[in-house]
């Protein structure tokens, strides 16, 4: 009985299970790798969200939310994917996954170190034999030194470098190559914190904006945009003037198109840009281009080109100039915004362009934004002073219409142009610490450079081990083995080679 009594308190005993506390449990679960790949594919599946669900700050809005149903708008609204980036739920996936990023950095990283500031020397003849990649050797020679000697010489063929160690009778021979990627995953790690807190901060420090911008013109002052949702009633957009710490002054504006004499719409086109010079009373004068893939970044503000307005225009022009005394004809090259002086000292000046010219109201203006009827609008200005007013046409006049009459002594004909929309659309992103710049560049091409480091490179270790037989047999033993921590087909043909070349030399 009393033998039994202790069996029955020795198998309670043996069943209760220590547990590990409850903060414990929390930091584990915060930590694992399978809770960090689901807070991984959550931020993906939102992001995507964000790409396909076009955002309020974007170019465009108020078309596409005009075009949903009242019950997406609603529904898109209320959950926040018109502007998914400021959600609170995106924001916090964010903050969780980082912390899980550290945690689990910070519990796996001393394993990892050890490898390279502890690697394994020596291995026992069980460990050698447990391992994936194995061989046992039989090998005469003179000594187990003049083995150890050829075991290196292999090793280094194959990029290994080695370490031999004595130790009771017995040389161990080790050989290793990539250790440092065992940190790969730690730079892939801090590249994603980088990208997360870059993100994050230009997001709540930043703004979105603006400018329109017509060649010739200054401004110091940009629009910030801000949507109002109305689920009902619809969409309304407020615009606020916003001050620069310096001027910006269009110079030019350029389309190029496909087709030269085609239309100037987004279909028909190659590239926009856009030159800007930025007087500051900080840093002095600035002149940029920016360009569809090029955009340019000055004390935190990013220019982007992001739209047109397309009412067409005239960048370079040619003129046809017939001389009312004599008939000869000369022709002129004439930019938008400037002159050109003709051999009697006449100066012309570019004055407006109209793509569809017609008179309303007894004023010139453009009944459409094509260039169905262009004309141009000049200054004239004689040798004695006197200004006038002539109009160059594309399209041939009738004989005697009173605006094709003949200014300064000469018939003005619009010849040629270069067709480009009357003013550019920049979009301004305000980022004043620069974190989006940090995010992308470090941390983006950071995280494509780690993960190309994390797995086209591997850890590989190699390890011989040499015995002399037991009495009355010849020769040395010889137990080799490897290991890599990835690419493993590629590093079992290597050991093969090895093997192959131990037995051949």
């Amino acid at each position: 009985m009393l033998e039994e009594a202790v069996k029955t308190e020795s198998s309670k005993t043996a069943t209760v299970v220590k547990t590990k506390p409850a903060w414990e449990r929390v930091i584990d679960f915060l930590s694992s790798v399978r809770f960090g790949i689901f807070l991984l594919c959550a931020l993906v599946v939102l992001s995507f969200l964000g790409m396909v669900i076009m955002q309020k700050n974007i170019q465009g809005f108020d078309v596409y939310f005009a075009s949903l149903t009242p019950a997406e708008r609603w529904l898109f609204g209320v959950l926040g994917f018109f502007d998914i980036y400021h959600t609170w739920y995106y924001n916090l996936i964010l903050l969780i996954l980082s912390l899980n990023i550290i945690l689990a950095s910070i519990d796996r990283f001393p394993k990892a170190w050890s490898y390279i500031v502890k690697p394994k020397i020596e291995a026992t003849r069980a460990w050698l034999l447990n391992q994936k990649y194995k061989e046992t050797l039989t090998l005469n020679a003179y000594s187990a030194e003049e083995i150890a000697e050829k075991i290196q010489e292999v090793f280094k063929t194959k990029g290994l470098k080695t370490v031999v160690k004595e130790k009771n009778g017995r040389i161990h021979i080790f050989g290793e190559s990539g250790k440092w990627n065992r940190m790969g995953a730690y730079i892939v790690h801090l590249a994603l914190l980088i990208l997360f807190l870059g993100h994050f901060v230009a997001l709540q420090t930043g703004f979105d904006a603006d400018v329109r911008l017509i060649p010739g013109q200054t401004t110091d002052e940009i629009q910030l945009i801000e949507f109002n949702l109305d689920y009902q009633k619809g969409l309304s957009i407020e615009r606020y003037g916003v001050k620069l710490p310096f001027t910006i002054t269009c110079t030019d504006i350029e389309q190029k198109l496909i087709d030269p004499k085609g239309s100037i719409d987004i279909t028909n086109t190659l590239d926009w840009r856009t030159q800007i010079k930025i007087d500051d009373p900080e840093y002095g004068t600035t002149v940029a281009d920016i360009q569809l893939n090029k955009p340019f970044t000055y004390r935190g503000y990013r220019f982007f080109q992001a739209s047109a307005i397309t009412v067409g225009s005239a960048r370079n022009m040619t003129l046809e100039l017939t001389s009312e005394k004599d008939s000869s004809k000369v022709q002129v090259n004439l930019p938008r915004n400037g002159s050109a002086t003709l051999p009697d000292g006449t100066k012309i000046e570019y004055d407006s362009f109209f793509p569809d010219f017609v008179i309303a109201n007894g004023k010139p203006d453009t009944r459409s934004e094509n260039y169905n009827n262009p004309a141009v609008r000049l200054n004239v200005v004689t040798p004695e002073g006197e200004r006038k007013i002539a109009y160059a046409f594309f399209n041939k006049l009738p004989e005697g219409i009173p605006v094709g009459a003949p200014v300064a002594g000469y018939k003005f004909r619009l010849v040629d142009f270069e067709k480009v929309p009357l003013a550019h659309v920049l979009s301004i992103k305000y980022d004043p610490y620069g974190a989006s710049f940090i995010a992308w560049y470090f941390g983006g091409f950071g995280l494509v450079a780690s993960l190309c480091f994390v797995f086209f490179f591997s850890h590989r270790r190699c390890w011989a081990l040499i015995e002399t037989r037991k009495r009355n047999e010849q020769g040395f033993e010889v137990i080799l083995a490897g290991d890599t921590n990835r690419n493993h087909l590629s590093f079992e043909e290597t050991f093969k080679k090895i093997v192959q070349n131990i037995k051949n030399s």
